[in-house]
């Protein structure tokens, strides 16, 4: 069967890995022409290359990185992220700042790169890869948690005001998915708290989970697909969680 979105195209940042790398290769299995986005030459290269892709190097800290991406797009997938993790009164203010460069105002910009072709059609999809951090809260991830919040409501604001010219916009809310992202955090507070890396995984990801496993990229990405195709054409302005049961408490 021919997908609804052959044809289309779609921009993923973060694609070079982890669940950007998931949602390239779903919506080019689709039929939907991908430029991969990452800061990662190497990374955009081999997934530009494995999916039939257009590569862009490009750091999404810098504001005028999203201006030099094509905005004649059909489908926006905001992914890029990064972490930091220290308690407030220690958090150094210019990782605060570089994460919401990164995960709030690099989305912004490229809503409004990209908003003004799909208003034009009359069709498009914004999809931004928020977390439970954009639902929940936990301690010593302030600048993370500050901007999948701002993310979250960044998305609504876009579904209100892009109805009207047939775009969605919705957040797509993983648990800890395993991705690299994650798999530094396991090292990172294995060391710290001189436990395994099994034991972070057991008594600090999956504490709070009703499933207790990590969440899979591919289930993240498969989520994407569903949202952008047309299925899901009156699902606007919400957060769907994929966290086992996490925010169900």
């Amino acid at each position: 069967m021919t997908s609804e979105l052959a044809g289309k195209t779609a921009l993923v940042t973060g694609a070079g890995s982890g669940i950007g790398r998931a949602c390239a290769r779903v919506l080019a299995d689709a039929g939907v022409k991908v430029h991969v986005v990452d800061r990662d030459a190497e990374a955009a290269v081999r997934v530009a290359g494995e999916i039939g892709g257009t590569e862009h190097v490009v750091d999404l800290a810098d504001p005028l990185a999203p201006g030099s991406l094509p905005g004649a797009v059909d489908i926006l997938v905001n992914n890029a992220g990064l972490q930091e993790i220290a308690p407030i009164h220690e958090f150094p203010p210019e990782r605060f700042a570089l994460l919401q460069r990164v995960m709030v105002t690099a989305p912004f910009l490229l809503m409004r790169h990209c908003l003004p072709h799909m208003y034009a059609q009359g069709w498009g999809r914004v999809v931004n890869i928020s977390s439970v951090h954009g639902l929940r809260a936990s301690a010593y991830k302030v600048a993370y948690v500050t901007a999948k919040h701002a993310l979250e409501g960044m998305s609504k604001v876009a579904a209100l005001e892009g109805a009207e010219h047939g775009v969605t916009s919705n957040c797509v809310s993983p648990g800890y998915v395993r991705t690299p992202l994650v798999e530094h955090q396991i090292a990172a507070q294995a060391k710290a708290h001189g436990i395994t890396p099994e034991e972070v995984v057991d008594q600090v990801f999956l504490q709070r989970p009703a499933i207790k496993r990590l969440v899979e990229a591919e289930e993240v990405a498969a989520l994407v697909r569903w949202l952008c195709g047309d299925a899901a054409r009156s699902v606007t302005g919400v957060s769907l969680p994929v966290d086992g049961g996490w925010t169900a408490q």
